[in-house]
């Protein structure tokens, strides 16, 4: 099977910029779809970015349109979550997720398998 390992997380000001990144490995890798959750302190878990592992479909949520990018590299078995223009609302413990058995890219937890044991990101004014 998949497993996911995230990173990339830290400290960042208000405004400032991050990258995180998620490592995919197993003994055969078979990823339909990956994304990027998000669970800020005290809410609920929310989707922030989905990517096709192949093709170009990708879709993002309403609070980070505009600010954040979702990308892949096929060849290293990597998915990414660019993150600029950084808000406090931003803070909370990213996850990635993957699924293997879907091909609609979807936006609920539901819709993935695998996930990684995320990274804190923590946005200061």
């Amino acid at each position: 099977q998949v497993q996911l390992v995230e990173s990339g997380g830290g400290v960042v000001q208000a405004g400032g910029s991050l990258r995180l990144s998620c490592a995919a490995s197993g003994r055969a890798l078979k990823i339909y779809n990956m994304a990027w959750f998000r669970q800020p302190p005290g809410k609920e878990r929310e989707f922030v970015a989905a990517i096709k592992w192949v093709g170009d479909n990708t879709k993002y949520g309403d609070s980070v349109k505009g600010r954040f990018t979702i990308s892949r590299d096929n060849a290293a078995n990597i998915a990414y979550l660019q993150m600029n223009s950084l808000k406090p609302e931003d803070t909370a413990v990213y996850y990635c997720a993957a699924t293997d058995a879907a091909y609609v890219l979807g936006t609920g937890s539901g819709d993935y398998r695998t996930w990684g044991q995320g990274t804190q990101v923590t946005v200061s004014s």
